[in-house]
């Protein structure tokens, strides 16, 4: 059993601990779904302005993250999640962006990186799988928003040849794969299933027959990352699942697409 890389001491949150040796500055970690003031399939900790819950009230709980991260809403900068595989290098420039209108988020954007103290990187998640990246070493930190599409478009590879532009060594990089849907609950069809590459099927795929099959995403994206040079050693995954954990996580699958979000964040304090 790989030991879990999340801690829960808050209701709101899951905080990311097993980076918090390399840097007391380091914040990371994803929320539940618990202690916030949305209402009905938002309830209550939503953090997502995407999903036609009342304004108010999610500015309120990111207000609430915001006090329990320490860093401010001014800080956050959020991406405009489309399932696509562009990762996007920001500054203290783009502090604010979606922070609390979905109008200024980064177009297009499912991974966002810096080398920056003082800005909170966040992502939106209800089952797809939260990705943290950091390099100690350079000090770049990163997170990615990998479902499905996202996954076989390789956004964790994406993300590790951004991290090389920005002068990470790849067997620095430290990478977490946090909280999703896990392989039991998350079934797909044949045109999901032909776009995993041949060499890596049996590891992340169970035919169940008639078309159907269950995909580990979180073990896709482990592959991916030990093919593009991240040491094995250096990824660490939740067994936390947004399915099955129905008390802690919105799950798009499990409630029909009516839910919240979970938001996942990672930032260095100043």
């Amino acid at each position: 059993m790989e030991m879990e890389p999340f801690i829960i001491k808050e209701k709101q949150l899951l905080r990311l601990i097993n980076w918090k040796g390399l840097s007391p500055s380091l914040v990371a970690g994803i929320t539940t779904k618990n202690g916030g003031v949305s209402q009905g399939d938002f309830s209550s900790f939503n953090c997502g302005l995407h999903v036609q819950d009342v304004t108010e009230d999610v500015l309120e709980n990111r207000s609430t993250l915001a006090a329990l991260t320490g860093f401010p809403l001014e800080s956050w900068v959020v991406g405009e999640q489309v399932h696509g595989n562009k990762v996007q290098l920001v500054t203290a420039s783009d502090k604010g962006k979606g922070a609390t209108s979905t109008a200024s988020a980064l177009k297009n954007t499912d991974g966002i990186l810096t080398k920056e103290k003082g800005l909170l990187l966040t992502a939106f998640y209800a089952d797809c799988i939260p990705l943290f990246f950091y390099d100690p070493e350079a000090e770049i930190i990163g997170i990615a928003h990998a479902g499905w599409k996202g996954t076989v478009n390789e956004i964790a590879k994406e993300m590790v040849t951004q991290f090389e532009k920005n002068g990470s060594v790849r067997e620095n990089i430290l990478v977490t794969i946090g909280p999703g849907i896990s392989p039991e609950h998350y079934e797909v069809d044949e045109y999901v299933a032909s776009q995993i590459t041949v060499d890596v099927r049996e590891k992340v795929l169970t035919d169940k027959g008639g078309g159907h099959y269950s995909l580990d995403l979180k073990e896709l994206n482990r592959e991916i990352l030990l093919h593009c040079g991240i040491l094995r050693h250096n990824i660490d995954i939740t067994n936390y699942c947004t399915y099955r954990e129905h008390d802690l996580f919105f799950s798009h699958r499990r409630d029909q697409g009516r839910t919240g979000r979970m938001l996942g964040f990672i930032g260095m304090l100043e």
